[in-house]
Parts: C-alpha cells; sequence; structure tokens
C-alpha cells in the first residue's frame, strides 16, 4: 500500500511541474539569460544594444561572469567570445577601428597600448588586469 502511495505522489508531482512550467512566462526578466560578455560601463549594463550582429556573438562563452576572473590574459585572447568582446569595448571608445572578428592582431593590441597610454599605465599592447577594469570586462 505504501509502495502504491509513493507511486501516485510522484506520478502527481511530475505532472504538477510539468504543469507550472508550461505556466512560466518566460519574457520574464527573470528567466532571462544574461550575457557575461555584455557591454558594461560604470553604472552596470549598458542598455543601447547594436543593430549588427557579429560572427563573436554565437562564439562558446562562460555562462557565469565570475568563471572569466578565474584566467589569465594568454587564455582569454585566445577566446573569440572574448576578443570579440575587447574588440566591441576598444571600438566603443574609439581606439580600434578594424572588424571584430575575434582575432587577437596587431591593431588589438596598438589600441590596447593607446588606451594603456591615455590611461597612464605602462604601455605594454597585452591585455592586463588594468585594461581588462576600464573596459569593465571580467
Amino acid at each position: 500500500m505504501k509502495k502504491l502511495l509513493l507511486i501516485v505522489a510522484v506520478i502527481g508531482l511530475r505532472t504538477a511541474s510539468a504543469q507550472f512550467l508550461e505556466t512560466l512566462n518566460y519574457d520574464d526578466p527573470f528567466f532571462h539569460r544574461t550575457d557575461p560578455l555584455a557591454a558594461r560601463d560604470d553604472l552596470g549594463k549598458i542598455h543601447q544594444t547594436r543593430t549588427e550582429v557579429n560572427e563573436t556573438d554565437f562564439a562558446h562563452r562562460h555562462p557565469f561572469r565570475a568563471l572569466y576572473y578565474l584566467e589569465g590574459g594568454r587564455e582569454l585572447i585566445a577566446q573569440p567570445a572574448y576578443v570579440g568582446a575587447l574588440q566591441r569595448d576598444l571600438t566603443r571608445l574609439g581606439y580600434y577601428c578594424g572588424p571584430i572578428d575575434g582575432l587577437f592582431s596587431d591593431e588589438v593590441s596598438d589600441a590596447i597600448a593607446g588606451l594603456q597610454k591615455n590611461y597612464s599605465m605602462r604601455v605594454t599592447g597585452t591585455l592586463t588586469i588594468p585594461v581588462r577594469r576600464v573596459l569593465h570586462l571580467p
């Protein structure tokens, strides 16, 4: 008798959970998936979005922003999604004028060097933690 009641309870919970999932409104911002590499400023995310879509927007990225803090600059410049976000933010600030293709090129390095010079950092042209902080990247 106890096994029968347990089976009925499990079946009831499955149908109730299926009905609950059908009633969820996925337009609710709580259920939206947020992009960990979204453009940000001092106050949070920048809500003005562009109209063109880059190929790096579909590249693999970590599901959480905090996971990018665990990687160094050399690992990050090997990821097309991160380099695309880097190129996007350098373009937004006026340091980079090339294509947003996710490749860490000499133009990206020159743009980082220009940013480092204007922010009174040591000019290396490489991705450092202060550069990531200026660009609000993880």
